[in-house]
Order: C-alpha cells, then structure tokens, then sequence
C-alpha cells in the first residue's frame, strides 16, 4: 500500500524530534556545574565500543567460512577497516573505504 505525502511529512517530523531530543535531554538531566554520576561516566566509556563490537558480530555472523569464498572478502574489508582505522582515525573513511571494497570484491574478484 503506498504512503501518501502527508503521511511520509508526519513521519520525518516525528523522527526529527525524536532524535534532537535524545540530544537535548541529557543537557537539561545534567545542567553545566553538576556533577555527572560514576555510571554515566563509566557507560559513556564503554557504551560506544559495545555497540559497534555486537555491530561487527551482527554484520559477520552469517559469513560463509565452510564454502567458497570462504570469509575471504569479508576478512579483507574488516582488516582494511581496521588498518584505515587506526592509521587515519577516520570513521567515515574507514568504513566507506572498507564498505566499496567489500562490494568490489564480492562483485568483480569472488565472482
């Protein structure tokens, strides 16, 4: 069933707040001047490198290692990710590089 214009408007507005108010709570929850608790502290340290390991466990976790091509594109673009990454300290360019490299590889060469 297509989704009328109005309908996609609505939608894009709602997600727009929502977004810029997962953004704006945390100044109002904790003001300039207040101390911020341990916990918070300690999530906002390991939070970020949690997801984006259960990120590349959800992204490998159907890789085929049993048949041809054997895991070996997918190897090759995490290790270009991982290498872009800690020469350039770039997410963009890491994960752009490593993502057109994937495709190239899955389409031309593991054919």
């Amino acid at each position: 069933m297509p989704v009328s214009a109005g309908t996609s408007f609505l939608i894009i507005i709602v997600v727009a707040v929502t977004t810029f108010a997962t953004r704006v709570v945390p100044f109002f929850v904790f003001p300039k001047g207040k101390e911020i608790p341990e916990a918070v502290q300690y999530l906002g340290k390991v939070l970020t490198p949690a997801v984006i390991g259960m990120l590349v466990v959800y992204c490998l976790k159907n890789t085929p290692v049993m048949s041809r091509p054997y895991g070996i594109p997918e190897l090759i673009s995490v290790g270009a990710v991982v290498g872009l990454h800690v020469w350039k300290r770039n997410n963009l360019l890491s994960i752009g590089v490593g993502t057109v490299l994937y495709m190239f590889l899955i389409q031309a060469v593991f054919v």
